[in-house]
């Protein structure tokens, strides 16, 4: 999520744990860093980038340089369009 540009829109792919109890993918998951969420970044810091703003709904969350890096997205431009079942003709 680091490397996304400030206000583009994006869809968390996934937080990547490291460990099996990892207390930070953890806390990411509690405050809503699920996969599917939409995500953008609004700011970054002044010095080094630190911290990363990051809007999820109407919420916003300062997330260190390393704890952004966990989470990956998806730019929603990049995605492909949802596939809609074909109409089913009445016989």
């Amino acid at each position: 999520m680091i490397d996304l540009p400030r206000h583009t829109d994006a869809t968390i792919r996934e937080v990547v744990a490291q460990g099996a109890q990892d207390p930070i993918a953890v806390r990411l998951a509690e405050l809503g860093f699920v996969p599917g969420e939409p995500v953008r970044v609004v700011a970054h810091g002044p010095v080094g980038g630190d911290p990363v703003l990051v809007q999820i709904g109407f919420t916003r969350f300062a997330l260190r340089r390393s704890e952004a890096a966990r989470v990956l997205v998806q730019d929603v431009s990049q995605q492909a369009p949802a596939e809609h079942e074909p109409r089913k003709e009445a016989a």
